[in-house]
């Protein structure tokens, strides 16, 4: 349980808050502060880095709380003030890049061409034989879920900026993507790109896992 469904509603929580109710200030730590360090760990260089950011957070909540208008959900509001605190400490790391425009690395193919039918063949544009992605099966067990868990993480720490936040936001925290595009400023069509992208590069790396898994078992039980 993550202590989301404690919460009350806005209405209810802004006001504890603003009268300074340390049990509801407990209630939203409780249901926040692990989403908000994975978020901000995707910023910033370290995880003591990251902690920092979620306690500045805090802080500003703190003293910002009479300022909330009410113009989006608290959660979000909280949120967006871990974003901007993060990426500011990220550029000072030279960790994070500029969110709202698309660079070089966003072109080019997300799968390598060479495995689609060329123009010609009779049916261009699908897979070449072999070359199509695999149906992967459940963990067996508690070792290869761990397996597994470190390629994803590992995958993750070698996408940009952009794409390890934006992943952690839609397929971690659950967040729409008109939220991301809120709480990140960027356009629809960007957000859509950089999400396509750190999802092709994760499942690449999955795909080469349960590949080379395959070929073990193969030697192993041939």
């Amino acid at each position: 349980m993550d202590g989301r469904s404690a919460l009350p509603s806005d209405d209810e929580l802004v006001r504890r808050l603003r009268r300074g109710d340390e049990a509801a200030f407990a209630l939203v730590l409780s249901a926040w502060s692990g989403s908000m360090l994975r978020l901000a760990r995707s910023f910033v260089a370290t995880p003591a880095s990251a902690e920092e950011v979620v306690q500045d957070t805090w802080l500003a909540v703190v003293r910002g709380i009479d300022g909330f208008e009410g113009r989006s959900s608290v959660k979000t509001w909280v949120f967006r003030i871990l974003v901007n605190t993060a990426k500011k400490r990220g550029i000072r790391e030279h960790r994070t890049i500029p969110f709202g425009s698309l660079l070089p690395e966003d072109d080019g193919p997300t799968v390598d061409p060479d495995r689609f039918r060329p123009a010609g063949d009779p049916y261009p544009g699908h897979w070449r034989p072999g070359e199509q992605p695999q149906r992967w099966s459940d963990p067996e067990d508690a070792a290869e879920r761990g397996e597994i868990g470190a390629v994803i993480a590992l995958a993750m720490a070698e996408l940009p900026a952009r794409g390890r936040v934006v992943l952690t936001l839609r397929d971690a925290e659950g967040y729409t993507a008109d939220e991301v595009c809120a709480l990140l400023g960027l356009s629809a069509g960007n957000q859509r790109v950089i999400l396509h992208r750190a999802r092709a590069a994760v499942r690449a790396r999955l795909e080469e896992y349960y590949r080379a898994a395959g070929e073990r078992r193969t030697r192993v039980d041939p």
